[in-house]
């Protein structure tokens, strides 16, 4: 085990966090725990912050025995031990890390803001359960509908972080106007979901608008859907944990936290916001383009 290096924190990150979860689900105090694998507190602890760059496999394997925790989740802490190093963190799909572990709803889930730009489809944070289901379906087209119910719940489940009464999530959102154009189901579910889409731009903590094609390139080349993850700043003002840029492939995603790449899509995003039409026209916006749906 050493100490932190120059690759990517997201892996140990997530280990660490979901150690931690594991710890005080099982009602364990660090100094106790550290106890039963006969650490130190103090490593522990850095483990759980994501404070060290490399941990054994065999030691994770016993803090998932010490905690009971399922077999199919400690496979997952061991692959993500295994790629804790990374320069640019590409996860590739049941790679290592069983493909239902979702690693970035982890990291969404304790995220403070979220800033998306979306090139092809509503965010899943936005759909309506008929647009989810659509999609959902096509993409599983031999799944039951049991299976279908569920995965339509858990995207719907997360969307409760932007409207929670305590600290909702803050989300920063551009939407390509290719995306209100492409038909997903069919008319009525489009018009549902482009009335939703103006009905949550109301939300104070949301600002949800809509780059039309008359922008052209704004970052003066193509560029893809991503989101940039940011964690909150402690007391003096330094974040809490570095953030995080997120690309969602079709085999597998990317996560970058270096502060040179955070720094470009940061800038990119500034110069697509630029581009967008502002709040209230892109609520029109979304209102007129549902009555085009029939």
């Amino acid at each position: 085990m050493s100490g932190s290096s120059a690759g990517s924190t997201v892996p140990r990150r997530q280990l660490g966090r979901h150690l931690r979860e594991l710890r005080t689900g099982a009602g364990y105090t660090i100094a106790t725990a550290a106890e039963l694998i006969q650490w130190s507190p103090s490593m522990l602890q850095r483990v759980e912050k994501g404070h060290v760059d490399k941990v054994r496999d065999v030691d994770v394997r016993e803090l998932c025995r010490i905690y009971d925790a399922e077999p199919d989740l400690a496979e997952a802490l061991i692959g993500l031990a295994r790629q804790a190093n990374t320069e640019e963190w590409w996860h590739s799909y049941g790679d290592l890390i069983p493909e239902n572990f979702d690693v970035y709803v982890g990291l969404e889930t304790v995220a403070t803001s979220l800033t998306v730009y979306q090139s092809e489809l509503v965010p899943g944070m936005l759909q309506t359960s008929d647009y989810a289901r659509t999609l959902i379906r096509t993409g599983y087209p031999s799944g039951r509908e049991a299976e279908v119910d569920r995965r339509v719940q858990l995207r719907i489940k997360r969307q409760a972080m932007l409207k929670r009464p305590v600290r909702p999530i803050r989300y920063d959102v551009v939407l390509h106007e290719a995306v209100l154009r492409r038909l997903i189901g069919s008319g009525d579910i489009m018009k549902a979901q482009l009335k939703a889409l103006a009905d949550a731009s109301t939300r104070p903590n949301l600002n949800v608008r809509i780059m039309p094609f008359t922008a052209g390139y704004p970052t003066g080349e193509p560029i893809g859907s991503f989101t940039i993850l940011e964690f909150g700043v402690d007391g003096k003002g330094n974040p809490v944990e570095p953030p995080v840029v997120y690309l969602e492939g079709f085999t597998g995603d990317l996560y970058a936290d270096k502060p040179l790449t955070v720094r470009r899509y940061r800038d990119a995003y500034q110069a697509i916001q630029r581009a967008a039409l502002g709040d209230q026209d892109s609520r029109k916006a979304f209102r007129d383009l549902a009555k085009e749906y029939v």
